[in-house]
């Protein structure tokens, strides 16, 4: 996998409104917001898309999905409801290939997302 904007910010070499990280994760708000509430949660693993995980990555996909819970409280919208986004690929949507997740909020969601 190639270095991507989010291996620098894990280590700290450009700048992040970071609001949650440990040995696994790290989450940040999204510079180009598309709800009141955007935040990416990125593994410290690099891992391209999700095209690429293993079986070995099991523990730290649940790790993201409990982590996307945790913050959705954090930042109150987990009652009113939240919507987590994988893109895979170009065709989804990805633009950085260091697998994340979005989580978003904030305002109703429609459907179908775009």
């Amino acid at each position: 996998m190639s270095e991507s904007i989010f291996s620098k910010i894990i280590r700290r070499e450009i700048p992040a409104t970071i609001v949650y990280e440990d040995e696994r994760v790290i989450a940040f708000r999204d510079i180009a917001p598309q709800a009141p509430v955007h935040i990416l949660i990125v593994p410290k693993k690099p891992i391209a898309t999700l095209n690429d995980a293993t079986e070995e990555d099991r523990e730290l996909l649940g790790h993201i999905l409990l982590t996307a819970q945790r913050l959705a409280h954090q930042e109150n919208i987990a009652d009113r409801g939240y919507r987590l986004v994988i893109n895979t690929n170009s065709e989804a949507g990805q633009t950085v290939f260091h697998l994340h997740c979005h989580l978003l909020g904030g305002r109703p969601m429609s459907w179908p997302p775009g």
